[in-house]
C-alpha cells in the first residue's frame, strides 16, 4: 500500500552551499551532528563517523552497530581510497548445518516471511528453502564498529569518543522521530519478538508516533562504552559475548571468535571514465562493478547523447543496465573464493554493447542472487570539507532492523545480510564459513576535473548502481546542478524484467517506451532510492539531498 506522506516527492530546493564544510545525509538532527563535529574541529572523515552513528539512534530503521558500513574518499593530499568493513559467515555456518537447522527448527516460517516473496506451510518440503531472511542464519558479523573506529583514526583529526557524542546524546536525551522514520517504525512492529527487542526499540509496545519523543538508552549504553573502552568491547568483550548468545539461544552459530577475528580493510577503489569523468565504486564483494560496466556500455552506445525527455535516452541506458546486472549477478561474490572477469573494461563493454537494439531485450535475465535484496534499507550520507576532503559513506544492517534479533540488553539489532547467500553449492554466492556475502552497499566518487570531485550515492538496494549511472548522467550528460540531479524522475529496471518509472514520469514518454517493446510499470518515488552527493569544485562546497525520505543538505 502506497504511504501518502512517504510517497509524495514535489521538490523546490536549489542546492545547497557553504564556506567550511557541508553534510548531506537522510535525517536532518544526524546531518547536525556530522556539522557539529566539523565546527569543534574535525574533518570530513570525522563528521562522517559523526552523522553515521546519530543515524543509527534517529534512523534506528535502516541501520545500526549490528550492520556493515563502507566508504569511498578523496583525501586533502589527493589520495583516492576505500574502505570496506563488512563481516562474513560464521566458522561453522555450512550450507549442511543451516538445512540442518532449518529441517529441525519448530516454525522455520518465522524465517521466510511472505512479505518477502516467501509462502511457507507446513506441507512444504524444507529441502527447496533458500537461505533464510530472518532469524540467526542471516547474521553475518557486523563491521559497524571496529568500520567507524578506523576512519577516525586513520583519516580523522579527533577520537572516536568525540565523534560518538552527538549520537550518545541523542539516544539518552531523546529526539523527536520524523515523518518517514515513523511509518518505516511502525511497519517493523512485528519484527521484535523478544521482551528484550521490544524494550528496546518500542515505546509501550508501539513504535513512536510523528514527532513522539524517542529514546534509546540501551543502545546509548553501548555507544557509551564503545566511545570510552574502543570497537574491541562489542568483538571481544561482554558485548561481543551477549550478540554471540543472541544468535546461538536462536539455533545460529556466531562466536564471540568469529567477532574477535573481524578486521575492516583499506582497499583500492575501481573505477572508469565516463565522457570524461572518472568514477569510482567498490570492487568486489559490492555490487560497484554494476555501475561501471552500465556507465561504459551506456558510452559505448550513446544513450547520453539523446535527448533528456526522450524515450531514447531511458532505453539504452536501461538496456545497458540490464546487461550489467545480468553479469554481475552472475559473477560478483567474495573474491577470496572466486575469480571475477573484468566487468568495468573498456573491452567487456564493447562486447555487451552488441547486444543492444533499438527494442528492449527480453532474452536477458537479471540474474538475481537474492531477489529479496531488491528494495533492501540504507543509509547514505556525505561530507566535504574545507581542507580538500570527500567522503561517501554508507552503513545498512540490509532490510530495516535486520533479523528481528537483538543482542540481550545491548540494543544492538542484529543484521540479515547474509540472506544474500544461497544455499546452492553451484551458485557463485554459495554458503561458506568465512565468506563475504554479496553486498549491495556502494558508496561513489567522481572525479569532474583536476579539482573538482564529489562524494555520493543512492540508496536502496539493486536501485543503488542505477541510481549512480542516473545521477552521473544527468551530471555530465546534461549539465544539471547537484539539487536537479538528484531530483530528475527516475526509472529503475526490477529482477522481474519490468521497467519501472516514477508517476512523475510524462505519461507520453511511458507510453513510447512501451513501444520500445518495455513492459512499464509506473511506482511511488519511494522505492527510486533516496540520494546524497557533495562536491569540492574548486574549493566551492555544495550538496543536496531528496525529500525522499526526511533529507537535508546543511553546512556551516
Amino acid at each position: 500500500m502506497t504511504n501518502p506522506d512517504l510517497d509524495r516527492f514535489s521538490s523546490r530546493r536549489s542546492t545547497a552551499y557553504a564556506p567550511n564544510g557541508i553534510v548531506a545525509t537522510s535525517q536532518p538532527l544526524a546531518a547536525q551532528a556530522g556539522v557539529s563535529i566539523l565546527q569543534d574541529g574535525g574533518n570530513a572523515f570525522d563528521a562522517a563517523v559523526a552523522t553515521a552513528a546519530a543515524l543509527n539512534v534517529v534512523e534506528p530503521t535502516s541501520t545500526g552497530l549490528g550492520g556493515d558500513v563502507f566508504a569511498l574518499y578523496r583525501t586533502a593530499d589527493g589520495e583516492v581510497g576505500a574502505m570496506r568493513s563488512c563481516g562474513g559467515a560464521p566458522t561453522a555456518a555450512t550450507i549442511e548445518n543451516v538445512r540442518s537447522s532449518i529441517e529441525t527448527h519448530d516454525d522455520p516460517s518465522a524465517w521466510y516471511p511472505e512479505n518477502r516473496g516467501y509462502a511457507v506451510d507446513e506441507t512444504d518440503d524444507t529441502d527447496d528453502l533458500g537461505m533464510p531472511f530472518l532469524g540467526p542464519h542471516a547474521v553475518t558479523v557486523p563491521g559497524t564498529a571496529r568500520g567507524w573506529e578506523a576512519t577516525v583514526e586513520q583519516l580523522g583529526n579527533l577520537s572516536l569518543d568525540d565523534a560518538l557524542q552527538p549520537a550518545i546524546d541523542y539516544a539518552i536525551g531523546g529526539y523527536p522521530v520524523s515523518e518517514v522514520i515513523a511509518s518505516h517504525w511502525t511497519g517493523a512492529e512485528s519484527l521484535f519478538t523478544s521482551d528484550h527487542a521490544r524494550e528496546a526499540f518500542l515505546k509501550d509496545g508501539n513504535a513512536p508516533e510523528v514527532g513522539e519523543t524517542m529514546t534509546l538508552p540501551r543502545l546509548g549504553e553501548s555507544l557509551r562504552r564503545i566511545a570510552e573502552e574502543g570497537a574491541d568491547v562489542l568483538y571481544e568483550g561482554d558485548i561481543a559475548e551477549k550478540i554471540a548468545e543472541e544468535v546461538q539461544s536462536q539455533g545460529g552459530f556466531l562466536t564471540v571468535d568469529d567477532l574477535a577475528e573481524f578486521e575492516p580493510e583499506f582497499i583500492d577503489p575501481v573505477s572508469t571514465t565516463y565522457r570524461g569523468a572518472e568514477i569510482f565504486e567498490l570492487p568486489p564483494n559490492n555490487q560497484g562493478l554494476i555501475a561501471l560496466e552500465a556507465l561504459n556500455i551506456a558510452e559505448e552506445i550513446g544513450a547520453g547523447e539523446h535527448p533528456l525527455d526522450s524515450p531514447e535516452r531511458i532505453h539504452y541506458f536501461a538496456e545497458a543496465m540490464k546487461l550489467a546486472f545480468h553479469d554481475g549477478h552472475r559473477y560478483i561474490t567474495d573474491p577470496e573464493y572466486e575469480e571475477i572477469p573484468p566487468l568495468a573494461s573498456d573491452s567487456w563493454a564493447k562486447t555487451r554493447a552488441e547486444h543492444i537494439g533499438k527494442t528492449a531485450n527480453h532474452d536477458v535475465s537479471f540474474g538475481v542472487p537474492d531477489a529479496h535484496a531488491e528494495d533492501a534499507d540504507t543509509v547514505l550520507l556525505c561530507v566535504a570539507d574545507d581542507e580538500g576532503n570527500v567522503v561517501s559513506y554508507i552503513n545498512s544492517r540490509f532490510a530495516g532492523f535486520g533479523s528481528g534479533l537483538v543482542a540481550g540488553d545491548t540494543g544492538i539489532a542484529l543484521q540479515n545480510r547474509g540472506a544474500s547467500f544461497s544455499l546452492d553449492p553451484d551458485h557463485p554466492n554459495s554458503l561458506e564459513p568465512g565468506k563475504r556475502p554479496f553486498h549491495t552497499l556502494v558508496p561513489a566518487l567522481a572525479k569532474f576535473g583536476e579539482d573538482d570531485w564529489a562524494a555520493f550515492g543512492v540508496m536502496g538496494g539493486y536501485m543503488q548502481p542505477q541510481g549512480h549511472a542516473q545521477v552521473i548522467s544527468n551530471i555530465v550528460d546534461y549539465d544539471m546542478p547537484l539539487q536537479a540531479a538528484l531530483d530528475y524522475p527516475r526509472w529503475r529496471y526490477r529482477e522481474e524484467g519490468t521497467l519501472a518509472v516514477e508517476g512523475r514520469t510524462d505519461g507520453n514518454l511511458s507510453s513510447k517506451l512501451v513501444r520500445k517493446g518495455h513492459d512499464v510499470r509506473v511506482l511511488p518515488p519511494s522505492l527510486f532510492g533516496g540520494a546524497q552527493i557533495v562536491r569540492n569544485e574548486n574549493g566551492v562546497l555544495s550538496g543536496a539531498t531528496e525529500p525522499r525520505k526526511d533529507g537535508t543538505a546543511t553546512g556551516y
